[in-house]
């Protein structure tokens, strides 16, 4: 007989409304989702807003959780960003490009909800402040305006997200400069850059993008890379980008010099150098730790093998297939709370997890990298689909794996609509 348990979900983004829906399904008839905003949607819910502190240091600033920057499209097709049996389809006046902007994104998941029922689990305007296990049981602690609750419960999934804590680039001599910081966490709209001399750090496509429109209205923006493979020039089709390897050091002056040795003054760096896993209501007495942006130890991603299974954490990965992999990952652990699937040992899964991490280090993966999938395997989708019992979502994968080789091979500024015409098809109702 399955094991109907009840369940705290901590956020109403993408992973916990994935979350409640797949518990519900295997009999988990009591789930309460925590949200701290007003609206459901986490990280797809656009605030103008921006921090007072503009790179996200300061402890004691107003967190926004949102970093959506105004224009944002998605970065995979609707395909990639559909659930197994609830298509991302496009709606009638709605925006009908295969890589839509955040707004559609947005409404496909307040669909979601309405259609499965999940608005009602949800409690909004309630910030959890501390998760702790307590003789066997989870305390939640959660705040609305003045009112504080307190409440327990068999099982917690955290799905809080992992885009709001910034990580920054180690920039030698930034003590001195003089000049002004941003992270992309606090990139909006691209006025405030008008006329200026602006570095952007990174590779990824929200520093593609975001370089792409500050220099509609820059000087100059000079865009740093890590990776060895850069090659230092003017990029094609732009008169005022140029792309360099990484920074060298920042000097008082405002100047700044690059490893392939071009100099340049500059008003301001946006940083867009990704984000750290934070948790700052988990209480587990070292159990489970962030260090190097490892959240470890993590079974599979997803369980800490000493706290398993009442406690899970979704959508930890990296270049994951999108919205099906949050999906599995709610089925196991829905199927896994209920009984109906079993996990291994606890010497098992903590093997498991050291063997991996043991890999890593025999192949020179950095540790910060623990939690990014191989975009050209994704064997660990088709792992979760056979614990679950399901089909591995091979139409999926193959279109992620075509987007991401068209991305990096191309690193061309209309791949969105390049790719949706050359490969995809989209239904219309």
């Amino acid at each position: 007989m399955s094991l109907s348990v009840k369940v705290a979900v901590i956020g109403a983004g993408l992973s916990g409304l994935v979350a409640a829906r797949e518990l519900q399904r295997e009999g988990h008839n009591n789930i309460v989702v925590y949200e701290k905003s007003s609206r459901l949607g986490g990280l797809w819910l656009y605030d103008p807003r921006t921090e007072s502190d503009p790179l996200s240091i300061d402890p004691n600033r107003q967190i926004v959780h949102s970093s959506l920057y105004f224009s944002l499209r998605t970065n995979l097709p609707r395909e990639v960003m559909s659930f197994s049996d609830y298509p991302f389809v496009v709606r009638e006046h709605g925006d009908g490009r295969n890589f839509p902007r955040h707004e559609e994104v947005l409404k496909f998941l307040e669909n979601f909800a309405e259609d499965f029922g999940l608005v009602d689990l949800i409690r909004f305007n309630e910030e959890v402040e501390k998760v702790k296990q307590n003789d066997g049981e989870w305390v939640v602690e959660s705040r609305n305006g003045d009112v504080c609750s307190k409440e327990m419960f068999e099982a917690v999934v955290v799905c809080n997200g992992h885009s709001t804590e910034p990580c920054l680039a180690e920039l030698p001599g930034s003590e001195m400069w003089t000049g002004k910081q941003i992270h992309s966490h606090n990139y909006r709209k691209p006025e405030p850059f008008e006329g200026q001399v602006v570095v952007i750090v990174g590779a990824g496509p929200s520093a593609i993008d975001i370089s792409r429109e500050v220099a509609t209205v820059a000087k100059e923006v000079h865009l740093s890379s890590r990776s060895p493979n850069v090659t230092v020039a003017k990029l094609v089709g732009y008169s005022n980008i140029w792309q360099h390897s990484k920074v060298e050091c920042l000097k008082e002056d405002g100047e700044i010099s690059f490893d392939d040795g071009f100099s340049v003054y500059v008003d301001t760096i946006i940083h867009c150098t990704g984000y750290k896993y934070d948790f700052p209501f988990l209480e587990t007495n070292g159990i489970v730790s962030v260090a190097d942006n490892r959240v470890g130890p993590l079974y599979k991603h997803v369980f800490p093998p000493q706290l398993a299974p009442t406690l899970s954490f979704l959508a930890i990965p990296v270049r994951g297939i999108g919205f099906q992999s949050v999906e599995l990952q709610s089925k196991w652990i829905a199927s896994v709370l209920s009984g109906r699937v079993k996990l291994p040992s606890l010497e098992e899964m903590l093997a498991d997890t050291e063997q991996y991490y043991k890999e890593m280090k025999e192949m020179e993966i950095p540790k910060h990298h623990t939690h990014y999938l191989d975009p050209f395997k994704l064997d660990y989708v088709d792992w979760l689909a056979t614990q679950v019992g399901r089909p591995p979502p091979d139409e999926a994968k193959e279109i992620f794996r075509r987007v991401f080789t068209y991305f990096i091979t191309t690193r061309s500024d209309n791949y969105r609509d390049e790719f949706n015409y050359l490969n995809s098809k989209i239904t219309k109702h």
